[in-house]
């Protein structure tokens, strides 16, 4: 058994508090996003109903920093571990990032991904697609939060005018007939710019792994196909030269059978004289 002291014990124990911790945090994301949406998506909501939501908020936000708390305490590399958490750190730090920590709902992915490598191209999907949703419903709920503030001038003023800017951004397409105004939008759209231009970077080299890889298997059936043609023919032709050495070989046999005493034409009779017609 490891001591603590030991290296590796550190990481068995935070793995084990992932493990643990794994499924309460995915519910906490869910309580944070629906708390965090409902307001948005009903403005005209009373003032303590948004106090009420606040405090949640927060309450969510406060355990997600206890957490990350926990997991540098119990990491045996602390400075490597904050390292590869920046983001996480952000998050937590920069009040105007806070709703990036929607992102952590991808930890059913992550867990997924911890299955053999025959799963990958499944996970892959699985990881694209559901990256995909959240950051697109994410985006739109900050988005819209952000250009309430632009009033009059603002061309977004509803979750779906949101949503389908949200979906056209991080595609790419920008048709332009809904645009953030404001400071905070557009930051957000520049995040979700990024975002979808790595998303779909990520699903073209995807499928073009997986059709080259469908194109490679397909060849080697065909080269194997080819293959097993060959290896008949060269049989076949390995009988016949068989065969035909075997005839060879036969031919002085019937040659000497042939000119032998007694062997195929008799002879005539020295004592009959041949007719001359």
């Amino acid at each position: 058994m490891n001591h603590p002291d030991q290296p590796g014990a550190g990481d068995s124990r935070l793995e084990a508090w992932e493990r643990r911790t794994a499924w309460p945090l995915i519910a906490l994301s869910v309580v944070f996003l629906f708390v965090y949406a409902v307001p948005i998506l009903k403005p005209d909501m009373s003032s303590l109903q948004r106090n009420v939501s606040e405090c949640i908020v927060v309450g969510v936000w406060v355990l997600f920093g206890a957490d990350l708390v926990v997991r540098v305490a119990l990491s045996t590399n602390r400075i490597q571990f904050l390292r590869g958490h920046l983001f996480d750190i952000a998050v937590l730090v920069l009040p105007m990032l806070r709703p990036l920590r929607l992102l952590r709902l991808i930890t059913p992915v992550l867990t997924l991904a911890r299955r053999t490598e025959t799963l990958a191209r499944g996970r892959l999907a699985l990881y694209v697609g559901s990256t995909t949703v959240l950051l697109t419903m994410v985006a739109g709920l900050a988005v819209l939060d952000a250009e309430r503030a632009a009033g009059d001038d603002a061309t977004i003023n509803s979750y779906s005018e949101a949503l389908w800017w949200a979906m056209v951004t991080i595609t790419t397409v920008g048709y332009g007939d809904h645009y953030p105004v404001t400071l905070s939008g557009k930051l957000v759209a520049s995040a979700l710019m990024i975002g979808g231009i790595g998303l779909i970077g990520f699903v073209t080299g995807s499928l073009a792994s997986w059709i080259v890889e469908r194109i490679s298997i397909s060849g080697q059936q065909t080269q194997q196909a080819t293959r097993d043609d060959i290896t008949n023919v060269l049989t076949e032709l390995s009988k016949l030269r068989a065969e035909v050495a075997e005839l060879r070989g036969g031919e002085p046999e019937r040659a000497d059978a042939l000119g032998a005493p007694g062997g195929g034409r008799s002879s005539p009779d020295p004592g009959i004289a041949p007719s001359r017609g």
